[in-house]
């Protein structure tokens, strides 16, 4: 299989703000001067899907949601509620997108924190249609499949055994959007899952990736970000946790949601 990469362009990236460089090239958030905000393309309350002012990717067109109003939010920290609007908000964008024929294919994905690749820190997603490539070349089926620990109506969740980096990675097929608010819950119980148990706590970074499914449903994947192994960075080569590790996590996690925490924290918005 040929390698065929994204071009990017350097000049354009010069010029865009950054919440984690030591020396900031702008004056404040400009996803909280909603005013100054152009091409928007759909908005309901504080989410906001518009053009990426900065689209440094060759045959692209990339756009942005803007999750929430609040600088500081994250899937992790809205209600229930809000979760369950944003995944619902942000599934309309991308299929919006990705029914076009504009495109060989559509990739929507979330940043967190520092080590997740991401510029900066107001909550957003990004939802960028490809031109002319298929994405999804060098993704396998079973990248999403695993220990599983939920399997009902139309949704499945599980512990990654073949993830895409590895070594934890946590799976959400929705089949049937009929489960569409389970299915947000339950990312929302991951993503904090992530940042407050897994590893212990220590790290403070993840991607959040949606992949459309061969059988029309859409999966999600929650990566932990830190430092790659030099096996996936030089060869790529995933790794994974031993059985015994996944069965521990799949057992952790199973519990951490029912336990319903993440759902009793969520501020209002």
């Amino acid at each position: 299989m040929e390698n065929d990469p994204l071009v990017f362009d350097v000049n354009i990236a010069k010029e865009k703000p950054n919440s984690y460089r030591k020396v900031k090239n702008n004056s404040g958030c400009p996803f909280c001067n909603v005013a100054e905000l152009t091409n928007i393309i759909k908005r309901q309350g504080g989410m906001i899907w518009l053009d990426n002012k900065y689209p440094t990717l060759l045959d692209t067109v990339q756009t942005v949601l803007i999750e929430s109003s609040k600088h500081d939010g994250d899937i992790t920290t809205y209600s229930p509620e809000y979760n369950r609007a944003l995944m619902r908000f942000s599934l309309s964008c991308f299929k919006q997108m990705n029914d076009s024929p504009e495109f060989g294919s559509v990739l929507w994905y979330k940043n967190f924190g520092k080590n997740s690749g991401g510029s900066l820190e107001h909550p957003h997603m990004q939802i960028v249609g490809l031109k002319k490539m298929n994405g999804y070349k060098y993704l396998q089926p079973n990248n999403f499949e695993g220990i599983s620990i939920f399997n009902k109506d139309g949704l499945e969740v599980n512990v990654g055994t073949h993830p895409i980096q590895g070594y934890i990675e946590l799976d959400f097929n929705l089949l049937d959007e009929k489960s569409i608010d389970d299915w947000s819950d339950w990312i929302q119980s991951g993503a904090k899952y992530m940042l407050e148990v897994l590893s212990n706590g220590r790290c403070d970074s993840y991607n959040l990736f949606f992949y459309p499914r061969f059988d029309q449903g859409i999966c999600a994947k929650l990566i932990l970000r830190y430092t790659a192994s030099p096996y996936f960075v030089g060869y790529k080569l995933s790794q994974v946790d031993n059985r015994e590790k996944l069965l521990t996590e799949a057992e952790k996690f199973k519990r951490f949601f029912e336990s319903g925490s993440v759902l009793e924290k969520g501020f209002k918005i």
